[in-house]
């Protein structure tokens, strides 16, 4: 609702601000009395408010500094800006791969979606899905995985940052084409094995080098799988098991009889050392990716 001398209305606190972008409310205070960016029209005596213009602000220099950019720059910045239209201006830092990880932890752990998908999608129009799957995203990963085992918090950060991989990584897979001839390439994580994550950024990286690729995601049962194989005669199955106890070596051996013979891949911590000696091993998505290029004749 407008105020009566015109400005802007001051509809948030300070608690609500504070939520919105991810800081304590004494950061703010603090950014308030040290670079001057608070709350407009504010009136001593009065409880702080503050409006859509000051919150759009404070957004950007958020943005800011997530990405590198020191507090005192940033409100800087953010203080020569109004209104909405500059929120779309800032962008993580392209730096070393190292660094580009430590921003984007900080935008994951600042609940940024925005932010963090801005960051890899960017990193990804400079390199392969591969290399920003062992540059970027791995290290990120296990940076976010190592603060949860160690906190036991944080848990949506993790969440976060996998569903904006995923939505990456699935954006880049192709369809397979029925009408191309080309055998396509089975990928699975089997049983009640719900972590895709390895599994999409594979079927990504297979569909940049143009290999079709029939993507079953996550929980695949048996059936679906075999069904499948009937069907299509895949060049290579790629198998996926994250907890040992989803690591079912019959998803293998109860495969129907196909000719030519497909090649079997498996991935994934769950398959121990008894496996690596029946079917072929792929520790990473490279070594994953060499075997299936080599199957399909590449």
């Amino acid at each position: 609702m407008p105020r009566n001398d015109g400005g802007p209305a001051a509809v948030f606190t300070v608690a609500a601000v504070a939520r919105r972008i991810g800081v304590a409310p004494g950061t703010l205070r603090t950014w308030s009395r040290r670079y001057g960016i608070g709350p407009t029209g504010h009136s001593e005596g009065e409880h702080r408010k503050y409006s859509e213009e000051d919150l759009a602000r404070l957004i950007y220099m958020r943005k800011l500094i997530i990405s590198g950019v020191s507090p005192l720059d940033a409100s800087r910045k953010a203080l020569e800006h109004s209104g909405r239209a500059f929120l779309n201006e800032v962008e993580l830092q392209m730096v070393r791969d190292d660094e580009l990880v430590e921003q984007l932890y900080r935008a994951a752990r600042g609940l940024d979606c925005e932010l963090l998908e801005s960051g890899i999608r960017t990193h990804l129009e400079k390199n392969s899905i591969e290399s920003t799957w062992h540059g970027l995203l791995v290290p990120l990963l296990v940076l976010v995985g190592d603060e949860w085992k160690r906190s036991g918090a944080e848990i949506e950060v993790e969440r976060l940052l996998s569903e904006v991989i995923l939505r990456i990584f699935n954006s880049k897979i192709s369809s397979v084409d029925a009408t191309s001839g080309t055998r396509p390439v089975l990928i699975a994580s089997i049983g009640d094995e719900t972590h895709s994550l390895a599994i999409t950024a594979l079927a990504a990286a297979l569909s940049e080098r143009g290999i079709p690729v029939q993507f079953l995601g996550a929980r695949t049962p048996k059936s679906a799988i075999n069904e499948v194989v009937r069907r299509s005669a895949p060049a290579a199955i790629f198998l996926w098991a994250q907890l040992r106890k989803h690591a079912d070596a019959s998803f293998i051996t109860d495969l129907p009889s196909v000719r030519p013979k497909p090649k079997v891949i498996v991935g994934g911590p769950g398959w121990s050392a008894k496996h690596h000696a029946q079917f072929h091993r792929a520790e990473d998505l490279s070594a994953a990716c060499s075997h299936i290029e080599r199957a399909v004749g590449l």
